[in-house]
């Protein structure tokens, strides 16, 4: 049995091509672990405050010194941290918004990615993830093709997540992609496709 977390960033509702790949990673994931649970953050519904002189100060400022708006602050971060450490499996909808991730997903990342809570700099300087032993898929979706051909380069959005889940620990990711969406002669099998590239560890 494995907890998953399902993070929902695409504001296309039941419509998002990221949602329904990650529904489907999730139901793949529960038919190899059954009783696995699902917790859902949609983030668009949930949407997370940019970062501001507020929440960075309540970060830093010792609990017992909080004032009631740090205080608040502060809670939301833990929250979704607390769901991050909880989590076995996470499963990350992406789509592909001006080449990058959706504002509203860095927002919710920048929340996750604390040092001395979820990293820190060791004394080599190099960092060290808390979120150990961790699995994450990422649901992309694109318009255009991105894994590979003349376009491979403008992909922001797979480099990133790897990179940023790897600086927490989670170094165990997959990429499921449903990509070629509006082209003609790849849309018409493009979710299929990423479906049938699901491969559930």
């Amino acid at each position: 049995m494995k907890k998953v977390l399902h993070i929902i960033s695409s504001p296309q509702g039941e419509g998002s091509v990221s949602k329904k790949l990650g529904n489907t990673i999730i139901e793949k994931i529960q038919a190899k672990y059954p009783g696995s649970t699902v917790n859902e953050r949609d983030l668009t519904s949930d949407v997370f405050p940019h970062l501001d002189q507020m929440q960075i100060g309540s970060w830093f400022t010792p609990a017992q010194n909080h004032s009631p708006e740090q205080a608040e602050a502060v809670k939301i971060s833990e929250e979704a941290i607390a769901e991050m450490q909880e989590a076995d499996i996470y499963v990350i909808g992406a789509p592909f918004y001006n080449f990058a991730i959706p504002s509203t997903l860095k927002a919710y990342l920048d929340h996750i990615v604390r040092p001395g809570i979820t990293f820190r700099y060791n004394e080599n300087g190099r960092p060290e993830g808390f979120l150990k032993n961790k699995k994450a898929y990422l649901a992309i979706a694109s318009s255009g093709v991105y894994s590979e051909g003349e376009f491979q380069s403008f992909d922001f959005v797979s480099p990133y997540l790897k990179f940023l889940l790897g600086l927490l620990g989670i170094t165990d990711v997959s990429i499921v992609r449903a990509e070629g969406l509006r082209i003609e002669g790849i849309k018409e099998t493009a979710f299929e496709k990423g479906v049938q590239s699901i491969v559930i560890d």
